[in-house]
């Protein structure tokens, strides 16, 4: 199966440009898209929710999945090296057509998933080394990390709703029931009627 992949952002782009490049892509590869998969979304949506996601799903060996680039299928770098991965494995080609990469199972593929892979590795590192220094400069300027002790919010769900709780248990109801009635966790009840000593 050939797939042609068309993502807009926002409903006042087009669709129009990209299937006009797929195409004659396709026509220049003597293809012929027989599914095209369009989409409103943005990039950095998850992919569950996203048409795309479905068709990773049901892509398979020997599918073709033509786009006009790289940023048509994800927003960031990790995002787009885990898609080219799982086309990868699943044997799957991919043609990107500004970029010029064509990913199928072929040396040049590999060695292109080995640079994708190593890049997405040096940035998960560069990502990881900037927040321990940013970590270790607001503890040396004495900031204090993380939540303080036995800091916990003084409002919960049942604030304000004391008199409420207070009739209900005047009326010898129950605090599994009071829950169900508040649409919350007998414990949360258990809880609040304790510190508020109803």
């Amino acid at each position: 199966m050939i797939y042609g992949y068309i993502r807009v952002s926002t409903d006042k782009q087009t669709t129009e440009n990209q299937r006009f490049e797929i195409n004659n892509f396709a026509l220049s590869k003597q293809l012929e898209v027989e599914e095209w998969i369009e989409e409103t979304i943005s990039g950095t949506k998850n992919l569950n929710d996203r048409k795309f996601g479905a068709l990773l799903k049901k892509i398979k060996k020997s599918d073709i999945l033509i786009v006009t680039e790289l940023s048509r299928m994800g927003r960031n770098l990790m995002q787009i090296m885990s898609i080219l991965h799982t086309c990868m494995e699943k044997e799957a080609e991919v043609y990107c057509i500004k970029e010029r990469y064509e990913l199928g199972n072929n040396i040049n593929s590999k060695v292109l998933a080995f640079a994708f892979g190593l890049s997405a590795e040096i940035e998960r590192n560069l990502i990881s080394q900037r927040t321990k220094e940013a970590l270790a400069r607001k503890k040396a300027e004495g900031v204090i990390l993380g939540r303080p002790k036995g800091s916990k919010s003084k409002v919960c769900k049942l604030t304000g709703k004391e008199q409420d709780i207070k009739a209900l248990l005047d009326k010898k109801i129950s605090k599994s029931a009071i829950a169900r009635i508040l649409g919350v966790h007998r414990i949360t009840v258990a809880d609040f009627i304790k510190s508020k000593m109803l």
